[in-house]
């Protein structure tokens, strides 16, 4: 019963305002993105993780590192950060898992006046708080926004700077995801579509260090475009770390 009073407590603190900032961390104040930039590295790999001609976008994208299982299975050297999740997302996008490298990219064509918001609460008993939040952009003056299908996706990711841990670029490791669809069809009226919004309580992996997580997320259309992109941010808000 404790567990569940303090899960429901971080995941209120993620919607409270910015007095709570200690206690949470999101995208508030933090830049938005323009592009995702998805780096797929397979386990087997060792020599990509460490590659000095790695690929890497602007500061304007978002960016995944995504560790794909390899042939070699536990005993590959990049397999304690292995996820199919990463394979979940290679098969979403249509593409093999890699034996390197491998690269997907794709613009953030939302109108401006789109909104994504993520955060995060404080670690507790191996799980963190998460949410994402999202407004559609407007309609034109005098007519009505079309309904449609969303497809969301949230993911914890573990920040490693470059210069450490043997790679020569800054990564955002992905270390879980949870997606899904908010449906038209679940909402009654046009006006409860303005808002749509998800909670969860996220699992941090074993070898995963708290202090370096955060969470990021993006919405597509029903035609699979990216029409907004956030990421966590705990630097760009009062009271952040």
């Amino acid at each position: 019963m404790r567990n569940t009073a303090f899960t429901l407590t971080a995941l209120l603190a993620l919607h409270s305002p910015p007095q709570a900032a200690q206690a949470s961390c999101s995208s508030d104040g933090a830049a938005r993105p323009v592009a995702l930039f998805e780096r797929f590295i397979s386990a087997d790999c060792e020599a990509c993780w460490s590659d000095r001609a790695t690929p890497a976008p602007s500061a304007s994208a978002l960016v995944l590192d995504w560790i794909a299982p390899g042939v070699l299975g536990d005993d590959a050297p990049l397999s304690a950060a292995a996820s199919t999740d990463a394979l979940q997302r290679l098969q979403t996008l249509g593409r093999q898992a890699p034996t390197s490298t491998d690269v997907f990219t794709a613009p953030v064509e939302g109108a401006p006046s789109a909104r994504l918001r993520v955060a995060h609460g404080m670690a507790f008993n191996d799980y963190l708080g998460t949410s994402i939040a999202f407004t559609p952009a407007r309609a034109a003056p005098g007519r009505t926004a079309a309904a449609t299908d969303w497809r969301f996706y949230l993911l914890l990711v573990e920040t490693v700077p470059a210069g450490t841990e043997g790679t020569p670029v800054a990564r955002n490791m992905v270390r879980n995801m949870v997606h899904g669809t908010w449906d038209k069809r679940s909402k009654l009226s046009n006006s409860e579509q303005k808002r749509w919004m998800e909670t969860r309580p996220m699992r941090i992996p074993d070898g995963a260090q708290p202090e370096r997580l955060r969470v990021v997320g993006w919405v597509q259309d029903a035609q699979g475009r990216v029409v907004a992109a956030a990421q966590s941010d705990c630097g760009a808000q009062p009271g952040g770390r």
